[in-house]
């Protein structure tokens, strides 16, 4: 029997906001797509920093399949691997451990080299909230001050799993010390170029501990100056789920905050990564692996 793929023309790309975000219709991300309109989401993406596409119907080998197009992908998770027989999965579920990521961050920072691509389809809606919000970092850049850029642009980061991040989302329930049994860290350039598009984005997020070569205070305050404008309510977009939606970042050039709003309520989203490059700065100086086991 002779498949019908879909082509770039099926492609309808709808801005959300003014610097981030876009709804992607007229694709079945769980049918067999042509590569032009692979390459056209991939535009979309690379454009929009993050696109949605409604009523998806996938199931993990599907996922898999579609977001195999974009690259290579990772396991689940760097510390917890991802279920048997669904090696590639995370499941983003609030009633597991750790999956409450009410915290700005970019995924995974503590790696020296994050994945590239996210996708999270939508499988559990709570009745009300849940929203995630992702935050154009490569715009953020663009809009510093000169001089503040100018500092950015020389500056090295400590990104470790060990953080306020981890205080925040890991608590309760003993999970903080099972995520903690592996130490891991990176040093990463404040401003990273991304690998395809060529665009300066800040590397911050919940992950970011320390400024290499200030002190901790110090450190500290750059961090919190440069996290601030990046999460500007201009350079940011809202999302609120539907049961069978599908996102996906860029995770090069954005953060994100799923919002806690929804008490005991079940919410649950399945994510597959695609493996990234290691960062390199504007001075081309790639990032550092410093702690723990890189086999991810």
């Amino acid at each position: 029997m002779t498949e019908t793929l879909s082509t770039a023309t099926d492609v309808e790309v709808s801005r959300l906001t003014g610097h981030i975000g876009a709804e992607i219709r007229g694709v079945d991300a769980g049918a067999p797509l042509g590569d032009a309109t692979v390459a056209a989401i991939r535009k979309a993406l690379l454009e929009h920093k993050v696109v949605f596409l409604r009523a998806q119907r996938l199931d993990y080998d599907s996922q898999v399949a579609f977001a195999g197009r974009f690259g290579e992908l990772t396991l689940g998770h760097p510390i917890y691997g991802g279920p048997d027989g669904r090696p590639h999965l995370r499941a983003m579920d609030s009633r597991g451990e750790g999956t409450r990521a009410n915290h700005w961050h970019t995924d995974l920072t503590y790696l020296a080299k994050p994945p590239s691509f996210a996708f999270l389809h939508n499988k559990v809606c709570p009745p009300v909230g849940g929203d995630t919000l992702w935050a154009n970092t490569a715009a953020a850049y663009a809009n510093l001050p000169d001089g503040l850029r100018a500092l950015a642009d020389g500056l090295r980061i400590v990104h470790s799993n060990d953080c306020d991040y981890t205080d925040d989302t890991y608590s309760d329930g003993g999970y903080r010390t099972s995520y903690l049994t592996d130490i891991f860290e990176a040093e990463h350039p404040a401003v990273r170029v991304h690998p395809e598009t060529g665009e300066r984005s800040i590397l911050i997020g919940g992950f970011a501990r320390r400024a290499v070569g200030f002190t901790p205070q110090a450190g500290r305050d750059l961090i919190r100056v440069l996290h601030e404008y990046a999460t500007k309510p201009e350079h940011t977009v809202r999302w609120r789920w539907q049961t069978g939606d599908l996102a996906i970042w860029d995770n090069q050039t954005t953060m994100h905050y799923a919002v806690h709003d929804y008490g005991s309520a079940h919410r649950l989203g399945e994510r597959v990564t695609v493996t990234g490059t290691v960062p390199a700065g504007v001075d081309g100086r790639p990032s550092e692996h410093l702690r723990g086991d890189v086999s991810y």
